[in-house]
């Protein structure tokens, strides 16, 4: 699936119960389900980690519908195959 049909999707199925929960409150679901994704990890446990990192994703196409940014966009916008800080592919960056 292409970001865009991904985040198209999003917006079909749950843009009118974003819209009514709001920026702020989707953005904390956002904030809980990576903390859930850090507990998964911390008990290595990797059906729940696929799980919450699909939940993960799935609320930043949420706020992404609620401020009307296009993911693949910006995605591409920020890394052009290649990483915004060394401009390298692959990056040589040391964290």
């Amino acid at each position: 699936m292409e970001i865009a049909a991904f985040q198209q999707l999003m917006r079909d199925l749950y843009l009118e119960n974003d819209k009514r929960r709001g920026k702020t409150a989707t953005t904390l679901w956002l904030v809980e389900e990576v903390g859930e994704l850090a507990e998964a990890i911390r008990r290595d446990d990797p059906e729940n980690i696929r799980e919450e990192l699909a939940d993960c994703f799935a609320w930043i196409g949420a706020l992404a519908n609620l401020y009307g940014i296009d993911l693949e966009e910006v995605f591409s916008e920020k890394y052009p195959q290649s990483c915004p800080t060394c401009g390298r592919n692959p990056c040589i960056c040391t964290d």
